[in-house]
């Protein structure tokens, strides 16, 4: 006899149907697996025959064939344990039961009980725009999958219970549907910019920053504050649509990081050390391609610390996402696109000892040593940069003062004004920010007076700026004056525009 259940395996975020196909036939006892399984899904033949006598039912023993279809697609992971057990159950005549339109993932314990397996939401997700409406996965998975409408979910905590539910001895309560809310945290309060001291022209600089999600870079030296700048950057962000959070969750679900919510309700602060590999970075792996801390950081921040001691392949794989807002991974488990949209902060010392330009301390570099350091961040990569500020120390009169600094709470508000303005601006588009405008926005938006085009051709010549960098300065002028609630860009917002991107270059290097 021959029994059919729907399951799915995702291929980077896209969900595939699988059909576990069993057949049990008369001749001696064995259990065959086809259909490009891998090796997880192969050592479920053992998980299941343990599971299902385990749990009080027979097992077939005669001659078994499982397919999992269609054969041409690599079957990765354990979360088709449920799916064969199902099915070898119908195949025998143990579990009589309509199974139609319904989809089953999950892995078995040998005791029966069903694990949590990784994927659910975009599992979900593709499986219910193909047309599928029920599904039946792990206890521990339902709070994720509450969060997809339109779906009859139910969410066994055995195989047992599974079997009583679809034999009707005692059904399950479908999951409810878990309501969106919105973390009233604004980020992690250990970490807002009312305790960093000093710094205007930084801070006015994050503003920008996350007013219109550009990139940032901060030089200085050791303890000037660059760390702590950075880290206040998720209590400035916007809050999270139901949507953007999807978005982010898919991702977080594939690489098995979710929480107990089931759904992320913060936008991600991902800041991986500067040992970490390529792979680390981009994603992918040795057979499969699982996303990387690039596309983890999609909707929120990517956090390099001292920027030049990454290896120069892992910055140079920057280059891709930072103008694309997706990373494409290819290696020989196969080809994924994952969306990699977030905003770059990155720091670094001005020199090897760190102190080359402070006024506080003295440089003991050679010009040769700073050069050779600088040159370990590529130009183009700086180029993709759009903000690129220069801090010094502290005073320790700054240290000391009980002069209350402005909050990150302030910040955000402000933030949150213009990020509105450019929601308007590009609602008919798939456009966010004015960092994500594409040449044709970037015409259309930012107009320019002839007094601001002279003064735009002048810094382009002076500073020996490239195409890319004007445009991003055009850009960071537009939110600029959106902060300011301004319908055009004025010489001042682009006064301060350009003097976002006058870092200092090897030339002014005093010999």
């Amino acid at each position: 006899m021959i029994a059919k259940i729907q399951s799915y395996t995702l291929i980077g975020l896209e969900g595939v149907p699988v059909t576990v196909e069993a057949d049990i036939s008369k001749g001696m006892p064995a259990y065959d697996m086809v259909g490009l399984p891998d090796t997880a899904v192969k050592e479920s033949k053992e998980r299941v025959r343990s599971a299902v006598k385990n749990s009080a039912l027979p097992f077939p023993s005669h001659k078994i064939t499982v397919n999992l279809a269609p054969a041409s697609v690599k079957k990765e992971g354990s979360a088709f344990d449920l799916p064969v057990a199902v099915s070898l159950l119908c195949a025998s005549g143990v579990l009589q039961a309509d199974t139609a339109n319904t989809v089953f993932l999950g892995e078995l314990a040998l005791n029966g009980e069903l694990r949590p397996v990784k994927g659910v939401l975009p599992t979900l997700i593709s499986a219910r725009d193909k047309g599928f409406t029920k599904f039946v996965l792990p206890y521990e998975n339902r709070k994720e999958a509450g969060f997809v409408r339109g779906v009859e979910i139910y969410a066994p905590k055995t195989l047992k219970e599974l079997v009583d539910h679809l034999s009707g001895l005692q059904r399950l309560l479908p999951v409810p549907e878990t309501a969106f809310e919105k973390s009233s945290e604004g980020g992690n309060q250990a970490f807002d910019l009312a305790f960093v001291k000093g710094q205007p022209i930084a801070k006015r600089a994050l503003e920008v920053a996350v007013a219109g999600g550009h990139n940032i870079l901060f030089v200085g030296p050791p303890g000037s504050g660059k760390t702590m700048l950075a880290r206040s950057i998720p209590s400035m962000l916007p809050d999270m649509s139901f949507d953007e959070a999807l978005e982010i969750t898919k991702i977080h679900s594939v690489a098995g990081t979710l929480g107990e919510q089931g759904i992320v309700t913060q936008r991600p602060f991902r800041s991986p050390h500067h040992t970490a590999t390529t792979v680390s970075l981009c994603g992918g792996g040795s057979k499969s391609v699982h996303p990387g801390e690039i596309s983890l950081a999609h909707g929120g921040v990517l956090f390099l610390d001292e920027l030049p001691e990454y290896k120069r392949s892992s910055l140079e794989s920057l280059r891709q996402p930072l103008e694309d807002g997706v990373i494409t991974v290819s290696r020989a488990g196969g080809t994924v696109t994952y969306p990699a949209s977030f905003m770059l902060c990155a720091s670094m010392n001005p020199c090897p000892c760190g102190n080359y330009g402070s006024s506080k301390r003295r440089c003991t570099c050679t010009p040769n040593d700073i050069r050779r350091y600088r040159a370990r961040v590529s130009g183009p990569l700086l180029d993709r940069i759009d903000i690129q500020v220069e801090v010094d120390g502290v005073d320790y009169d700054d240290l000391v003062s009980e002069e209350v600094e402005e909050t990150s709470a302030e910040v955000k508000a402000r933030a949150d004004s213009a990020r509105k303005i450019q929601r308007e601006r590009f609602e008919k588009s798939a456009i966010n920010t004015n960092a994500e405008m594409g040449e044709k926005e970037t015409r259309a938006y930012c107009k320019l007076s002839k007094e601001c085009e002279d003064l735009l051709r002048e810094a382009f010549e002076s500073l020996h700026l490239s195409a890319r960098a004007r445009s991003r300065i055009l850009k960071v002028a537009r939110t600029i004056a959106d902060l300011a609630l301004s319908e055009e860009i004025t010489p001042e917002h682009l006064y301060e525009a350009i003097s976002y991107r006058a870092y200092e270059s090897d030339s002014d290097i005093d010999v």
